[in-house]
C-alpha cells in the first residue's frame, strides 16, 4: 500500500536506480502515515556524519490535540540501511550531478518503508520530453475511449 509519492521525483530527476530504506519514526508518526497524514513534497536525503537522513518530509500529527508539545512535523528522520548500502549512497552522493531523492513512501509487512532513487538533474528540453510524452499518452487514451 502505497502512503504518498514524490510528484516532482520523476520529473525533475533522471532515477537511474532505486533502493528501499527503513524510517527511524515515533508510534503516533507511523500511525499518522497509515492515516494518509504525510506529504513527501520538496524533500530530500543528505549524507551527515555517514548517516543518511530525510529532510523536509512532513507527517501532520495523528491526534493534533493530543500530540506532544515539542512535536515538529517537518524533522528530519533518519533512513535505516545497512552499512554497504549506506556506504554505496555515500559515494554515489559524492559524484558531480547525482543526487538522493525519495520517491515513494509504503508499507511492506506492516513496517513503513521509503523508495529512495539515486537521479541525475533534468534538464529543461527533457523536461518539456516528459510533458509532450504525457500529453500524447493521455490523446491517445482519450481517442481510445470514445
Amino acid at each position: 500500500m502505497t502512503f504518498a509519492t514524490n510528484p516532482r521525483a520523476h520529473f525533475d530527476y533522471e532515477i537511474l536506480e532505486t533502493m528501499e530504506a527503513g524510517l527511524q519514526l515515533k508510534g503516533f508518526e507511523v500511525k499518522a502515515i497509515r492515516d494518509g497524514k504525510v506529504s513527501l513534497k520538496s524533500t530530500y536525503v543528505k549524507i551527515l556524519g555517514g548517516e543518511a537522513w530525510l529532510i523536509g518530509a512532513t507527517i501532520s500529527p495523528y491526534q493534533p490535540g493530543n500530540a506532544p508539545q515539542d512535536y515538529d512535523p517537518q524533522r528530519t528522520r533518519k533512513l535505516l540501511l545497512h552499512r554497504r548500502e549506506l556506504n554505496y549512497l555515500i559515494g554515489k552522493s559524492e559524484e558531480p550531478g547525482i543526487t538522493i531523492v525519495p520517491v515513494k513512501l509504503y508499507q511492506k509487512n506492516r513496517l513503513i518503508k521509503l523508495e529512495i532513487g539515486i537521479g541525475r538533474g533534468k534538464k529543461k528540453a527533457d523536461k518539456r520530453e516528459t510533458i509532450t510524452k504525457r500529453e500524447v499518452e493521455r490523446t491517445i487514451r482519450r481517442s481510445l475511449k470514445s
